[in-house]
């Protein structure tokens, strides 16, 4: 018979060599992540200046997937599609309301409209045209982006506020940001919704005036939110908080005046448009606020929700502090000193 004693030491060879083998390296986490407008809700990283996002390519990477409104990125995000949604305020609360999402939650500010001296959405009619107040409205064809998004929201509400509902005092039609300034100038519609970067086009400001703004018809608004659902942050939290981190690393880099020609070249270069285009108010206080640690305007965010529940957009004016899971981007801000 054998001896067993050649075969124990083999045994205690290997599993001497597999205790000190290195663990195999685990791959970084795909976050796929929806944006709508580049330089508003879209993330920094999508320009990919590098050497500022320190976990990107380790921890986690970005798949950007571009969509044309924040309602359509409900179906997407119920169906598995995408990870990470930069949410307005109705259609978060759409998704939970109406998509049974009630495992979504709040991670993170994208920006908030009217806030200070910020950048607040503006409504826009052509400069030689009649209407000079709201009531000039009547009759008329307004567009936003989708029914339901944020703009039209406002829009919707300030029409209330002056007696008017849609299908009944005015038309209201649906279209992409891109294509609402030859809308205008065509006569095809009497009033379109300006957001960034498309209202500094310079044509269109030669052409148009500001007839009322978002903050005028719904006060300051936590006009996007980044939400992921909660198996999503329970299974990914540590690469979420690597991606938050540098996300609000990459906000105060492009934010810093020190960095401020080369931000504005970058942008330049991704939307192949001019500098100029960009040069006057992005990443100043002339654009829509960004919160510099991340955490949203939870009361502001109640009261837009509230707005969008009294147009009859969602069932409930629910209370978004019970959807919030803030921890996530005040340990990212932490690392941040802020």
């Amino acid at each position: 018979m054998p001896s067993v004693k050649p075969l124990l030491a083999a045994i205690a060879v290997c599993a001497l060599l597999g205790a000190s083998a290195p663990a195999a390296k685990a791959e970084p986490v795909k976050l796929r992540i929806a944006w709508i407008v580049p330089a508003g809700d879209a993330p920094l990283a999508l320009f990919h200046q590098p050497g500022i996002a320190q976990h990107e390519g380790k921890s986690y990477t970005l798949d950007f997937i571009h969509m044309t409104s924040t309602p359509s990125m409900i179906t997407a995000l119920s169906s598995g599609a995408i990870d990470l949604v930069p949410f307005a305020y109705s259609t978060f609360a759409l998704s939970v309301e109406n998509a049974r999402l009630d495992d979504l939650r709040i991670l993170a500010d994208v920006f908030q409209d009217g806030v200070d001296d910020h950048y607040t959405t503006q409504f826009l009619v052509l400069k030689d045209s009649p209407i000079k107040t709201i009531a000039d409205l009547k009759g008329k064809v307004l567009t936003s982006n989708a029914a339901g998004s944020a703009v039209d929201i406002a829009m919707r509400a300030m029409m209330k506020k002056h007696g008017m509902v849609a299908g009944r005092d005015y038309t209201t039609i649906e279209s992409f940001f891109p294509n609402m300034k030859a809308e205008l100038l065509s006569h095809k519609v009497d009033l379109i919704t300006g957001v960034q970067p498309f209202s500094e086009d310079p044509e269109l400001k030669a052409a148009s005036r500001t007839l009322f703004t978002q903050k005028e018809a719904i006060g300051v608004s936590q006009m996007i939110v980044l939400s992921a659902r909660g198996a999503f942050i329970k299974q990914n939290r540590a690469a979420l908080v690597d991606f938050l981190e540098d996300n609000l690393r990459e906000l105060h880099w492009y934010e810093d005046p020190a960095h401020h020609a080369q931000a504005i070249k970058i942008v330049a270069d991704f939307t192949k448009t001019p500098e100029s285009l960009w040069s006057g108010w992005l990443f100043t206080a002339k654009e829509l606020y960004h919160v510099p640690n991340g955490m949203p305007d939870l009361n502001a965010l109640q009261r837009n929700i509230a707005t969008a529940h009294e147009l009859g957009f969602v069932k409930s004016a629910l209370d978004p502090h019970k959807y919030a899971d803030l921890s996530l981007v005040e340990e990212a801000a932490k690392r941040l000193g802020k």
